[in-house]
Formats: C-alpha cells, structure tokens, sequence
C-alpha cells in the first residue's frame, strides 16, 4: 500500500497505516495545509470559499466528508459540488469567485486508490512552488481551526452539469448544428464514473444516440481504468456490433478521452489531441500548439502544416499549461489524451475534445476510422530500466545527452533526442532509481528497436 506526496497534492491507497496509506487522518492533515495555505495567500478576505468535487469511485465519499470538515473547521466556506470532474471543478472555481479547488480523484489509478488535486483561484493547478509550500505546511502540522462563530459554511451545488455542457455548447468551433445534422451513433464507456453523467448529458444536447457502457457511476470498475487498448475490449466489441460510428471512453475523474473507431480499432490516445487541434487550426487559419516531451510528434506535423508553431513543455498538466500562455497557444494538451482549449479553460476536458472531435467529424463527413488513417503514422514504445541505487541517475542523462550532442536534444525534462525518423525521450523517475524511456518512429519494430538500443546504451554507460 502506497502514500504519495507531491507538489501536485497526495495521493495513495485506502486503509492501513497513518502516514504509509490515505488515512482519514492523512486526508485531514492535507486538507488543513492547503486549507491554510489558501487562508495565507488570502488574508486580506474576510470569508474564503473552496469548490470540492469527486469521481464516483468508493472511498470518494468517505474522503470528500473529511476534507470538506476541515476546511469548514479552517473557517473557509465548501461548496461540494458532488459526483463530478475534474474540468467541471475546474470550471466551477472562477464562476464561484473562490478562493480554490480540490478534486477527490485518483484519476487513472485503480479502486483502491484515492487522491486530493489542487487548485488555484482559476481552476488551474498549482505550480512548484505552491505545491512545495502545502508540504512544508503539512509536515510542521501549524494549523489554526477557526473558533465556532468564526466556522466556514457547506452547502451543496448540484447545477454544474448543465453550466458546464452549456460553457462547452457556447464555444465558438463547437458546431452544435452541424453534430445534430450528422446523426452520430455513439457507445460510451465511463468506467462506472462520473463520466456516466456528463458525457450521455452532453451528448444528448447534441442530438447523438448513445450506447452506455459501463456508465453506473458507482465506483465499481469493469476493467482497468486506464483507457489503453488493452483494457478496452468491450467497447471496441460493441461498437462494431451497435454500427456505431465511434466510441467514447474517458477515465475516471473525465480529463482524458480516447476514442475507438467505427471498425472497433482504436483511433489512439495521442491521436485525441492531433485531430482536435487539426479541426480547431483549420477554422482558425494556423495557430501555435503545445504538448509534452513524451507525446507524439504528429500534433507537431499538423501544426506545421496549418502553418503554426509546435513547442514542446516538460512533462506534466502544469508545465503544459505554463508553456502554451508563454507561446500565446489556441490549443494543447498531453498525449494521453487530454485536451487544453484555453477557449473554454486551462485544464484537461474531456467534454471539450468529444464536441470539438464530434464537430471535426461532422464537418469531415468520413467514417472516424477515415479520419485516424488521414494522418500520419508514428508508433510508440514505453519501457524503463531498473538501476542500482548508487547510480547517479542525473550524472547517466548528462552523458547521454553529451553523447548525442549533434542531434536535436533538449533537457528541459531528462533527455529528449530527436532524430530524423523517430525520438527518443529518457526520464528519471522522483521516487525510485528507474529511468522511463520513451520512444516513437514510423513503425512498432522501430520504435522497439530504438528503445533496445538505447536501453543497452545506457547499461553500458551505467556499468550494469
């Protein structure tokens, strides 16, 4: 069992041990620390109010009770907007004029697993720094609760699944008429979350048949909630089976979308991002995208060829959104599909990119399996290596930077190579002497090949 504490909030498995596992006593304490950092950084307010939400998944409950307590206890107003997303939150903070935002996901991870993400007054997560301080806090547990005059309120909002869908129907690419005149036929798998409620809503507004799969939001998940190939048997079945033009399938707190075909083959997790920013360059004339070091170099085709800018951002949401203000980006996002449309906010949103998808669809007039083969081609391979503790594993990525020094490297997140044909991106992970390689080239042998390689590269260089 796990406890994870990080800059981007804590996360672990439920039960067990305090400090080793997510304890109610460990959702207390973080809580409390964000609560006073946010009480900190907004002294000048007489009351401070925080927007919660949750995925469906079982302790959502349990955890989202405590939290929303101590924050009451901090003396700070809650407003719990319930089963929800990630993106609704996120939207709902800036509308509710808040102070901040904690989801209650653990996203991808499996049931056992629970989480708190943190939020700024924008719906943004928060960067290094803030996230350092929260830590900092935690760990010295100085925190002052509120006497009881002075206790925060809790009320309940239940109006954001509309409010949301409306934001997503307003925004100008989203061809609301042209989606209902193509009379889309979709099966959804939502892994039994919230993603259940807001994308049949959604596609109702938009007149799109929907085949739900595995859309009881009740925490209880049918497979793997992470939506890879591997994991989605079922849907890719049954959308052969139902003639279905595509299916839809999202993770659990709804902040990425994969998309399977109408032939059942997958449309791909980093194709999410391609044909989104495609349709959204294409209405606009060009425009400038963002994705991280380990998404696939197809969005940086597009772009140029919509005559824009590619730039790539170190790995993580909060590095992604950074880069895509400093290069004024229209659209960006992360491979694994997740969609930033600053247009509607600066979060991952899966109710977005099924609007714009189905709008780029509708406009295209093609079967999606048409669509993913109008693009080009790159196949991945993800691996790691497992070093000996003693490996300075920073030294290891400054000599193989140095060794490929002739070819396009970048070192703003471990060791990015680009090569003519295919890349290659080297990453140390924070809390075990591993380093995650990441490869792309033009075919699935290539890519393989080229992780071998380098794997047997870095052995001999490591003396393993």
């Amino acid at each position: 069992m796990t406890l994870i504490k990080s800059i981007s909030g804590i996360r672990g498995t439920i039960g067990g041990k305090t400090a080793d596992n997510l304890t109610p006593i460990d959702a207390v304490k973080f809580a409390s620390a964000y609560g006073a950092f946010i009480k900190e950084r907004n002294q000048n307010k007489e009351k401070i109010k925080v927007v919660i939400g949750r995925d469906a998944r079982i302790s959502g409950k349990m955890i989202s009770s405590l939290v929303a307590n101590t924050l009451v206890g901090l003396g700070i107003d809650v407003v719990d907007l319930g089963l929800s997303t990630t993106p609704t939150v996120e939207v709902a903070v800036p509308l509710e004029k808040a102070e901040g935002g904690i989801i209650l996901t653990a996203s991808h991870n499996p049931k056992q697993w629970n989480a708190l993400k943190l939020l700024n007054e924008k719906g943004e997560f928060l960067n290094g720094a803030e996230g350092e301080k929260i830590l900092e806090l935690a760990e010295s547990e100085n925190f002052n609760f509120a006497e009881v005059d002075d206790l925060g309120t809790y009320s309940k909002n239940k109006t954001y699944v509309e409010k949301h869908i409306n934001e997503v129907l307003d925004l100008e690419f989203v061809d609301v008429e042209a989606i209902k005149k193509a009379n889309f036929k979709v099966v959804v798998d939502a892994v039994n979350s919230t993603g259940g409620i807001f994308i049949p809503a959604l596609l109702k507004e938009l007149n799109v048949e929907c085949i739900e799969l595995y859309c009881t939001p009740n925490g209880q998940f049918p497979h793997n909630p992470e939506p890879l190939k591997e994991h989605l048997t079922d849907i890719s079945e049954l959308v052969v089976k139902e003639s279905a033009d595509l299916g839809i399938v999202v993770d659990p707190d709804v902040d990425r979308l994969a998309l399977v075909c109408n032939d059942g083959s997958m449309f791909g997790e980093e194709y999410t991002l391609v044909a989104c920013a495609d349709y959204v360059l294409g209405r606009l004339g060009g425009g400038n995208t963002v994705s991280n070091l380990s998404s696939s170099r197809a969005l940086r085709d597009v772009t140029q060829k919509h005559g824009g800018t590619y730039t790539a951002s170190a790995v993580g949401e909060v590095n992604v959104v950074i880069k895509m203000k400093e290069t004024n980006t229209v659209i960006g996002g992360e491979g694994n599909g997740g969609i930033i449309y600053p247009a509607s906010h600066y979060g991952r949103d899966s109710l977005v990119g099924v609007a714009l998808f189905l709008s780029h669809l509708a406009h295209k007039k093609i079967s999606c399996a048409a669509l993913r083969d109008s693009y080009p081609s790159y196949f991945m391979s993800k691996n790691k290596i497992q070093l000996t503790p003693q490996i300075d594993v920073d030294q290891l990525l400054e000599t193989m930077a140095s060794k490929y020094a002739n070819e396009d490297v970048n070192t703003i997140d471990g060791v990015k190579i680009d090569f003519a044909e295919e890349w290659i991106h080297l990453r140390k992970s924070n809390t075990e002497p591993i380093i995650r390689i990441y490869t792309e080239a033009k075919s699935q042998d290539a890519a393989d090949a080229l992780a071998e390689r380098f794997i047997e590269e870095i052995k001999t260089v490591a003396g393993i």
